[in-house]
């Protein structure tokens, strides 16, 4: 039998030479072990390309950017023919022997073929090179999608029709929606942008914050993203000539969110008037002079809700049901303390969800007595202080309090990165000395996801980010200016110069300029209690080297822009965290003096070429961003 079969290989394998050139397939008879080892380095080289390949999609991912189509062909045929090769990898194994004294000639003769024609396949996928794996993605226009946190409300569904009607009307181009903070106006203009789209009244809707400080420069740059627009030009009057040119002509939908003072549109570079009839400005405001300073020619009231809707807005945010008569004559007195304000509403009801009836009745007690200190110029928001006042005192947790607290720190409309707050928590206690990293990253995250459950901060399109309600951040700053806790806060207004003068510093513990250009510094700040400090600055700044000197209990540092001489740091022996971005460094070999230091971070900082062999001695590092 062994006879027969052996020359019946024989035999198939000359039929095949009838159709084949000899050479090749002399080849496959005798030259097997050379096809095993070519297939075995191409698949290789193929798994290390495809491996090499796929993170380089991920990191695009995460930068939202829209992988190319040839990129994704190529991954799924490099892993289905990665995959396919396992059977053969498993012949190879197998491969038998006829006769006991020779291989099983047909076999390894198909097996080579195999074998060869597979590595062709896998050389020609690794001859395929990607110079780009991505590019930037079209706007998605990702908050005027239909979200739940529209609720409508009798208010909300009177003042949507009111502006839908007068999107519609030709003279009217500039429409003003007015209403008290936390009335949920942003959250009606998101609506009503998404419902524009939709209709088909405009080609494209673009949303900005505006805020009690306008950053002109913000506001151009938030638009240029929603448009795709790379700006030329670097002064302001440039990009507001670009923004206009691009604008001019199209039907739009502008929604300027938070408005406090006239602002002058050309400015910014929007298209407005008679002669711009398809652009169309939205504006919501506090006030409503605001509305008659920017010639609104439609001017909408968003009202607080009325006494039943605020009812079922807070007894389901309170988790009370209807026939709960231990619980309903106090929690109405409470949520009418909230005077039909939907944050206030939805904050306290949370704040006393599953709360026994004693602590409903101090709550109800506190809101009544509450003489919360009032904010210069909005006294009418003086109940929803309280409210939110309440709210914070009934947090379980301190180290909620500090995280919520810290997120003051940040701009505006920020969309504030969890990572961020990592790093920065170092200094309020939110890191154990001898803690990993990640353990402090998920303590974090704990907080964040209390302060989530509360509506004390909101979420955004990623994970990874959370936001803060601006009248939420106005109550966190006024916490945060108390001597309890010392913070000083102008982040994202715009600034140029340092804007606290011959201010004492004797009792601040934190200040936070992040998102600004400061193009100088004062030097000889003496702030014996400095324990965290954010800076933004203009890229030529040189920072003093006697700038820190007073700073000697500093903890965290965050520079964003200038140039960085670490000599300056001498004296910041206790700096535990410090993040420089896009920043020109120098004299990196001094941060061997920072023994303490567990953060470094050295994003985009192009001066850096390579990092020195000191920073080998900071035995505390646990995180090393670059």
């Amino acid at each position: 039998m062994a006879l027969e079969s052996a020359g019946g290989s024989i035999i198939a394998m000359l039929a095949e030479l009838m159709v084949e050139p000899v050479g090749r397939l002399f080849r496959y008879m005798f030259c097997f072990n050379n096809f095993v080892e070519e297939f075995k380095e191409r698949k290789e080289n193929l798994a290390l390309a495809l491996d090499g390949l796929q993170k380089d999609v991920e990191a695009a991912e995460r930068n939202a950017k829209e992988i190319k189509k040839g990129v994704k062909k190529w991954l799924e045929d490099a892993n289905n023919e990665i995959e396919g090769a396992k059977p053969l990898e498993n012949e190879i194994g197998k491969n038998g022997k006829c006769f006991t004294w020779c291989p099983n000639c047909m076999r390894q003769f198909k097996l080579s073929k195999a074998l060869a024609k597979k590595s062709e396949t896998f050389r020609k996928l690794l001859e395929t090179k990607f110079t780009k794996v991505a590019h930037k993605a079209p706007p998605q226009h990702i908050e005027f999608l239909q979200s739940k946190d529209f609720t409508p409300s009798e208010s909300s569904k009177e003042a949507l029709e009111q502006i839908m009607k007068a999107l519609k009307d030709d003279n009217a181009n500039m429409i003003g929606l007015y209403g008290m903070g936390g009335v949920g106006k942003t959250t009606l203009v998101k609506e009503v942008g998404r419902r524009a789209k939709e209709l088909q009244l405009v080609d494209q809707v673009l949303i900005a914050t505006v805020s009690q400080t306008p950053n002109v420069t913000g506001i151009q740059d938030r638009m240029a993203d929603s448009l795709d627009l790379n700006f030329d030009k670097k002064s302001k009057e440039g990009r507001a000539n670009e923004l206009w040119q691009r604008l001019q002509g199209k039907k739009m939908l502008i929604i300027l969110d938070d408005v406090w003072k006239h602002i002058d549109l050309k400015d910014i570079g929007i298209p407005f008037g008679d002669d711009h009839r398809g652009c169309k400005i939205l504006l919501t405001t506090r006030l409503q002079g605001i509305c008659s300073s920017m010639e609104c020619q439609q001017k909408v009231l968003l009202r607080v809700l009325p006494e039943d809707e605020a009812w079922d807005l807070f007894r389901i945010n309170a988790g009370l049901r209807d026939g709960d008569s231990t619980l309903n004559t106090v929690a109405r007195e409470v949520a009418r303390e909230c005077q039909g304000l939907p944050i206030a509403l939805v904050t306290v009801g949370r704040a006393l969800r599953g709360k026994s009836r004693v602590q409903w009745e101090v709550a109800s007690r506190q809101l009544k007595e509450s003489q919360f200190v009032r904010m210069e110029q909005i006294d009418e928001q003086n109940n929803a202080y309280t409210c939110l006042k309440l709210s914070y005192d009934y947090l379980k947790y301190e180290e909620t309090k500090s995280c919520f607290v810290v997120c003051c720190l940040f701009p505006e409309d920020y969309d504030i990165p969890i990572e961020d707050l990592t790093r920065y928590a170092v200094g309020y206690g939110l890191h154990q000395d001898t803690e990993p990293i990640e353990d402090a990253r998920k303590r974090v995250s704990v907080a964040i996801e209390n302060l989530k459950d509360c509506c004390m901060l909101l979420g955004t399109e990623t994970e990874e980010r959370v936001k803060m309600h601006d009248l939420v951040r106005d109550f966190a700053i006024q916490i945060a200016s108390s001597e309890e806790y010392g913070f000083e806060v102008k982040a994202g207004i715009g600034l140029e110069k340092w804007p606290m003068g011959n201010k004492s510093f004797e009792g601040c513990t934190t200040i936070s300029l992040m998102g600004n250009k400061l193009a100088e510094l004062p030097e000889g700040l003496v702030c014996p209690r400095l324990k965290v400090l954010l800076l933004g600055l203009d890229d030529g700044m040189n920072v003093p080297e006697t700038f820190f000197e007073g700073m000697k209990e500093i903890e965290v540092l965050s520079l964003k822009g200038g140039c960085l001489s670490m000599q300056s740091l001498k004296l910041s022996t206790k700096l535990q965290s410090l993040v420089l971005i896009s920043c020109n460094c120098k004299d990196l070999i001094r941060l061997r003096k920072l023994q303490r230091l567990k953060i470094l971070g050295l994003m985009s900082c192009l001066s850096i070429e390579e990092l020195p062999d000191e920073i080998g001695e900071l035995k505390e590092l646990r995180l090393l961003d670059l």
